[in-house]
């Protein structure tokens, strides 16, 4: 069985909190791949499906962020799952916003959740690490994070949470650098080249004059209209498809 973690902490009040992200990817996942309802257990909310050929427990600790050790090892311990088998979904704020990171082992770098994760089962399970950028202040973190997020973060959040639920099947077979590829390909989405300028009209010749003639009136006549600049020539918008089940949620989460 694969053990996947999504931290964060429970309570209306922190549900839209950036260090929720991983309450939130693992909702995503738990909605589209049809797994059961979640119910109470392991000090958590759990619930049991498949992801390609593999049974997967998805589990969110309940015991706040720095008691998450406890469910992990409680559920660990019951099913008898090895920390290969782990995989923790949680915010990174030395991430910029939407960037990704697949990863096994490795320190906690401050992170609570990770810290209590990593004395109660070691530190050789698989963490996939969601940016939420930095306030750019050491002492601001806990506030930060602990913050909502802002409306303007939906238009990367929607599409990478899609992409995480889309794509987890990847990470159950192995697959960690396809997945992360995915999910850096949903979260910045390549613009368009722009379109070339049109080409100016080819001017005509230059009158033939005979000899004797007196020469053509150089008026400043116009010979046809001149290419217009700039339009038809700008790359489309980079922002990811907003139109996946997570978008609506996030839509209706944030008021848009």
């Amino acid at each position: 069985m694969l053990l996947i973690v999504g931290l964060g902490n429970p309570g209306a009040e922190y549900a839209r909190n950036r260090h929720n992200v991983g309450f939130m990817a693992v909702d995503a996942i738990q909605r589209r791949h049809g797994f059961q309802p979640w119910r109470r257990r392991f000090q958590g909310e759990a619930a049991e499906g498949t992801l390609g050929n593999r049974r997967v427990l998805l589990l969110k600790p309940t015991t706040y962020m720095n008691n998450s050790g406890r469910a992990v090892q409680e559920a660990a311990r019951f099913f008898k799952i090895p920390p290969a088998d782990i995989v923790v979904l949680h915010d990174e704020v030395d991430l910029p916003p939407g960037k990704t990171r697949v990863k096994t082992g490795g320190g906690a770098a401050g992170h609570n959740g990770l810290r209590s994760i990593d004395a109660a089962i070691g530190q050789d399970y698989r963490r996939v690490r969601i940016g939420v950028g930095h306030p750019g202040v050491k002492d601001a973190v806990p506030h930060y994070v602990l913050h909502d997020f802002s409306k303007e973060d939906a238009a990367w959040l929607a599409p990478l949470l899609d992409a995480i639920g889309a794509n987890a099947a990847l990470f159950a077979d192995g697959k960690d650098s396809t997945f992360a590829n995915r999910l850096h390909a949903a979260s910045h989405p390549k613009a368009e080249a722009p379109k070339p300028s049109p080409s100016p009209a080819e001017a005509p010749p230059p009158p033939v004059r005979h000899e004797g003639e007196p020469p053509a009136p150089t008026g400043g006549e116009s010979s046809g209209g001149a290419p217009t600049s700039g339009e038809g020539s700008g790359a489309s918008s980079a922002n990811g498809d907003n139109s996946g089940p997570m978008a609506a949620k996030l839509r209706k989460l944030f008021g848009l």
